[in-house]
């Protein structure tokens, strides 16, 4: 078995964690394979570049094999090559940093647990 659904691959190698979500991310033009945006009925070969937007990482993978199911997550190493740049990664976990110090309109001062969890999270206590 050399090549597989887009939207089966993306499942199967844990990209997302149901079919139909991959089904419906392809649908809206978030994949490409290979550069071009991909349908999510479209032929997956050994080889090929795929390119997915997972929440706010695009992750860039190499399909290094196609699995007949959903695998565990120790043998992904054989069917799928992550060549995502670290900084990818770092901009996501920066974000989410940013988000949890945002405080909402109208919140006021930092209470003084609020402040504690801002020191333990910065490394001050």
């Amino acid at each position: 078995m050399d090549d597989s659904r887009l939207d089966k691959w993306l499942w199967a190698v844990r990209v997302y964690k149901t079919r139909a979500e991959a089904t419906a991310v392809c649908r809206h033009g978030h994949v490409q394979v290979n550069g071009l945006d991909a349908k999510p009925g479209r032929e997956v070969h050994v080889g090929e570049t795929v390119t997915a937007r997972v929440g706010s990482i695009t992750r860039t993978l190499r399909v290094g094999g196609v699995p007949r199911s959903r695998v565990g997550a120790g043998l992904l190493a054989d069917y799928v090559a992550d060549l995502t740049p670290a900084a990818e990664y770092e901009r996501a976990k920066q974000a989410g940093l940013e988000h949890r110090l945002a405080r909402e309109r109208g919140q006021g001062r930092p209470t003084k647990k609020d402040r504690r969890t801002m020191a333990e999270l910065f490394g001050f206590a």
